[in-house]
């Protein structure tokens, strides 16, 4: 996984509302925040945390903790996150502080990337993770990978597997990109 030289706040924004729509415009991005877009509006605040703007810190710190508690997803600010995050269905997400996210990941619902004894995952570039999913400790789960729904996984997972199960098997798989819409 290649981690960017941190790109603006702004930047991250726009990849993230081009995931979400394949296109972006400023009316786009007052459109999706106004409307029910809740999983732009959750990573458009996320992303605000690093501003260079107090103001919109501050701000940003109580949309990002109204919009945790609302949607019960919790990444928090010291969370590495790459462009181009899309949370599919935006609802009971929990990131460890740990976790370091590639660019144009998918989270799906009741998605846990946590650890028990310190540092949890590395999660690659283009990678699909399905619904209830769990990411255990220290993991490196590699570029275009895709989690199958209610895996659990313990161990490392290649560049272009997929994984299922509990504990999760991995598999070659052709259609690595398949979920992958819009990408930055």
């Amino acid at each position: 996984m290649k981690m960017q030289n941190s790109p603006t706040s702004w930047a991250l924004i726009k990849a993230d509302l081009y995931r979400h729509t394949g296109r972006y415009s400023f009316p786009l991005l007052i459109k999706n925040l106004l409307n029910s877009n809740r999983s732009f509006k959750y990573t458009f605040w996320f992303r605000c945390l690093r501003s260079e703007s107090l103001f919109v810190r501050t701000f940003a710190r109580f949309m990002h903790h109204q919009l945790s508690v609302k949607y019960s997803i919790k990444i928090p600010k010291e969370t590495e996150v790459g462009a181009g995050l899309y949370l599919g269905h935006a609802s009971s997400i929990i990131i460890h502080p740990t976790a370091k996210i590639g660019k144009n990941c998918n989270l799906s619902q009741f998605t846990t990337i946590g650890s028990n004894h310190g540092k949890a995952a590395t999660i690659g570039d283009n990678v699909y993770i399905g619904p209830n999913v769990c990411i255990v400790e220290n993991v490196i789960v590699d570029d275009s990978a895709i989690i199958g729904a209610g895996a659990v996984v313990v161990k490392n997972i290649s560049r272009g597997y997929t994984a299922v199960g509990n504990p999760a098997r991995q598999f070659p798989t052709k259609f690595s990109a398949c979920y992958i819409q819009n990408p930055v």
